[in-house]
């Protein structure tokens, strides 16, 4: 059977036959690929509602809150572009804003009333710096620190919801700091096998993680609700292997929830439901799908999961006036959705 990377590689170079201008192929690590367009013609790819002619221009965001975009996005099967294409076009208005709240609201956390801001690559302000809260410094927002994908200003400004967008990615990449050889910023991991014993780790995390050697505190937040069962039966750390992103992003939401400043936070991960390899990903660590990451760690930030094609459908059965016509017309040409 196919995976859905396949499935989008044949489905992208049809869908650019007819939207993109030229057909000369993109590289990506200096190769050719059909499904990838030129650099230059990258916004070809968005929706165009949210391109430089639009009122709603993802480019102007972009440089008015000083994000870096992904350096894929000319890549047409693109997860920052899916997840832009997607959810950036109801930032506009309160009507468009509240649509997407009642989805969240079903499907995401019950205690979501409103919908005030929809952010990309979110970042806090001081103590809730990645750069003071996980300790990741020399970072941006869209580069080399936690900033998902999508940041959600809800109910009046005193809840905060991460999503993690993906696409057709396998999995959620393994721990940066795992096999390190060392570098002149970084020293090198010198024992590994370190990370093949998860309750060590949890119980001396500044001795036997190297993470916390490079000065990162991302078990600062979590070893206090770490769900020991959980770790003991697991082969290695949950992040060392394909958890690593959904690892960061939980440290980011639980130490903000800590902090007291919100009533409400939330770590969710948004995926393609065709995908699933992404879907069965943490099966070596005896977790059978995404949603079971949330045994792990037991702490205030709620843990959800829900796919893009959840949202589609919910905005073709709830956009009673029609408002999202050409944008669900378009979204499923573009992903088949």
């Amino acid at each position: 059977m196919a995976s859905l990377s396949d499935f989008m590689n044949r489905h992208q170079v049809e869908w650019r036959e007819s939207n993109v201008s030229l057909t000369d192929m993109g590289t990506w690590r200096g190769d050719p690929y059909p499904w990838i367009v030129p650099r230059n013609l990258w916004e070809e790819g968005l929706w165009p509602g949210i391109r430089r002619s639009s009122d709603n221009p993802l480019a102007t965001y972009l440089t008015r809150s000083g994000v870096q975009k992904h350096s894929g996005v000319h890549n047409l099967k693109s997860s920052w572009i899916l997840c832009a294409n997607l959810y950036f076009p109801f930032r506009k208005s309160d009507h468009d804003r509240n649509l997407l709240a009642s989805f969240l609201r079903q499907h995401v956390a019950r205690q979501i009333e409103s919908l005030d801001a929809i952010e990309l690559e979110y970042s806090g302000d001081g103590d809730l710096h990645p750069s003071q809260l996980l300790g990741e410094t020399g970072g941006s927002r869209g580069a080399g620190q936690t900033s998902p994908d999508l940041g959600l200003v809800v109910n009046g400004g005193r809840g905060l919801a991460f999503v993690e967008s993906k696409f057709t990615e396998r999995d959620f990449s393994n721990c940066s700091a795992r096999n390190h050889e060392g570098s002149a910023e970084r020293e090198g991991n010198p024992d590994p096998d370190r990370c093949n014993h998860p309750l060590a780790v949890l119980g001396d995390p500044a001795g036997q993680c190297h993470q916390s050697a490079w000065g990162r505190r991302y078990w600062n937040h979590l070893a206090a609700v770490a769900d020991r069962d959980a770790l003991a039966a697991m082969p290695c750390c949950p992040a060392a292997r394909r958890g690593y992103q959904l690892f960061r992003q939980t440290a980011l939401a639980e130490g903000i929830a800590q902090s007291g400043k919100y009533d409400l936070t939330v770590s969710a991960v948004a995926v393609d439901g065709r995908n699933d390899n992404l879907n069965g990903c943490l099966r070596k660590l005896g977790l059978s799908d995404l949603r079971g990451w949330r045994t792990v760690f037991r702490g205030r930030a709620i843990f959800a999961v829900f796919t893009h094609q959840q949202w589609v459908g919910w905005v073709r059965e709830n956009d009673r006036e029609g408002r999202w016509s050409e944008w669900l017309s378009w979204i499923g040409d573009r992903y088949a959705i």
